[in-house]
């Protein structure tokens, strides 16, 4: 059966965590390829993977000769999926920082084991864009950083880990999201550069990394390598197959970014979307939400099949591809098929948690200390938190929680908790400053600031009045940029709590932090 064909090249999403009657039905009737997971889905340990081996139970049923991919934004840092129970690791700037392939290879091993473990076999990382634009909304400290050099060389250890934990790799966002100002998932970017600044920074980790399983396409429009106006990168013949199948000789899985991004959706369409891009040359394509768009996007691919505008011959090029890769790493002997399976005492265990306490403190940044840390933890001290927040659809709501208080008390349990909020006046904060000139010091949670100016604000009067200030920057390290001259700063590049409590350990002289930043400061 054609549908059946057709519903290997598609990956879909749903909400819950156990899997929805229409999923079922998805499965039986067309075979989809693959699943994609999201926070939505994940519960304990325990349940991610009783879903993940219910989902596989179903293929089985269904009568699939290979199971499932079940993939996940797994990056580290500020995108990660698994919740509680599972061990926190360091994202890619983190890792950047510490400019350690052994880091890279190590990080990319145990997280590897832990997604395996809960049965998810196939991994949307490692981030390899170039993040060479200190605006971008979407990338930033997912990347490695601003060097193509660094970036290959850290992507390449991160794919050999993941791979050598048996877990199907992904190099994303091809041909690369590191120079822009639009967040896809909102909009459609466009990179305007010419065909050799492409090939010397954007292309470079790609061209380098060629060894992953499977390249992410960008929703990005590129006029140096497509003529059409506003044709993005997933739906582009000329980048897709000319350059990236064509030029760089890449023979691995090309999937899509998700079709309901904006970019897509809201320009040609997810279910047209869907048959550009496989015409354009990828093999499979992410509708990762609404059940009415991925039920459309299969009827629109049977059409376009049925009509010729999409050739057999190319379905089942992508099939094969598919396969290929499904038999590398999974089969039926190595799925687990049993809800109630128990899982392994490594997921979230000491070991994986003392491995990503030394990559957080070789990546963690003192960025400079004009000899205030470290501090003696009797000092009278007030802890500034901002507003949790995230800065792009990638990130999740549920990762963003502040806890620099909580790191802080581990040390000081005396210290004042100060939540900011974006209604502070310049009026309120100096009647305030005789109250904030008497502590020893102030540690200032720093987060997006430009985008939230009381922060900044803030900070300046207490510069201009000499509180004694160290700032941990928790997000983007181009953020030191617009700060005032304080006494200290340190940048974690994550919110996560082992980046926050490596980083208090350093503030309190009971520990170090050996990072490099990754990026120019300008």
């Amino acid at each position: 059966m054609i549908e059946k064909t057709i519903g290997e090249l598609f990956v879909i999403g749903f909400d819950g965590k156990v899997i929805p009657e229409s999923i079922k039905q998805l499965i039986h009737n067309y075979h989809i390829g693959g699943i994609i997971l999201f926070t939505r889905n994940i519960g304990s340990p325990n349940e991610v993977l009783a879903l993940t081996a219910a989902l596989q139970k179903e293929a089985r049923d269904a009568g699939y000769e290979r199971p499932l991919l079940i993939c996940v934004d797994q990056e580290n840092g500020t995108v990660r999926r698994l919740g509680e129970g599972t061990t926190i690791f360091p994202g890619g700037m983190t890792i950047g920082a510490s400019d350690s392939e052994e880091n890279a290879y190590q990080i990319g091993y145990a997280s590897g084991k832990e997604l395996r473990a809960l049965g998810i076999n196939w991994n949307l990382a490692p981030v390899v864009d170039v993040n060479v634009n200190p605006d971008n909304p979407v990338i930033g400290v997912r990347s490695y950083g601003e060097s193509p050099e660094r970036v290959t060389r850290l992507a390449k250890a991160a794919v050999k880990g993941m791979q050598d934990a048996g877990v199907v790799t992904t190099l994303k966002h091809f041909p690369g999201h590191g120079d822009t100002k639009v967040d896809s998932h909102l909009a459609l970017p466009v990179i305007p550069h010419n065909i050799g600044r492409l090939e010397d920074i954007e292309l470079r980790p790609f061209r380098e990394c060629l060894e992953s399983d499977v390249i992410m396409s960008a929703h990005i429009y590129f006029p140096a390598l497509e003529p059409a106006k506003d044709k993005p990168a997933t739906l582009s013949k000329e980048v897709m197959t000319g350059l990236l199948r064509d030029k760089l000789g890449y023979t691995g899985l090309i999937t899509t970014d998700c079709m309901e991004m904006n970019a897509i959706s809201e320009t040609i369409g997810t279910e047209k979307g869907v048959v550009a891009a496989l015409q354009a040359g990828v093999d499979l394509a992410m509708v990762s939400h609404t059940l009415q768009k991925q039920i459309g996007a299969l009827k629109e691919v049977k059409l376009a099949v049925e009509s010729g505008k999409l050739s057999r011959e190319s379905i089942l090029s992508s099939v094969k591809r598919i396969r290929r890769v499904k038999d590398t790493y999974i089969n039926w002997n190595n799925t687990v098929l049993d809800s109630s399976a128990s899982v392994p005492s490594f997921v979230g265990g000491n070991d994986h948690r003392e491995l990503a306490k030394e990559a957080y403190r070789q990546g963690v940044t003192m960025v400079y200390n004009h000899g205030l840390i470290p501090i003696d933890s009797g000092s009278d001290m007030a802890v500034v938190t901002p507003l949790a927040a995230v800065q792009s659809a990638a990130e999740d709501s549920s990762h963003a929680a502040i806890r620099l208080y909580d790191v802080i008390c581990a040390y000081q349990p005396h210290a004042k908790n100060i939540t900011l909020t974006e209604d502070w006046t310049e009026e309120y904060i100096h009647e305030q400053i005789e109250h904030w000139k008497q502590y020893d010091a102030v540690i200032f949670g720093v987060q997006y600031l430009a985008q939230h100016p009381v922060q900044q604000l803030f900070l300046e009067i207490l510069a201009a009045n000499d509180v004694p200030v160290i700032a941990i920057v928790m997000k983007s390290p181009y953020d030191v940029a617009i700060l005032p001259e304080l006494q200290a700063c340190i940048c974690t590049y994550e919110v996560s709590y082992p980046a926050l409590e490596v980083a208090a350990s350093t503030v309190f002289g009971k520990g170090d932090i050996l990072g490099g930043l990754p990026v120019t400061i300008n």
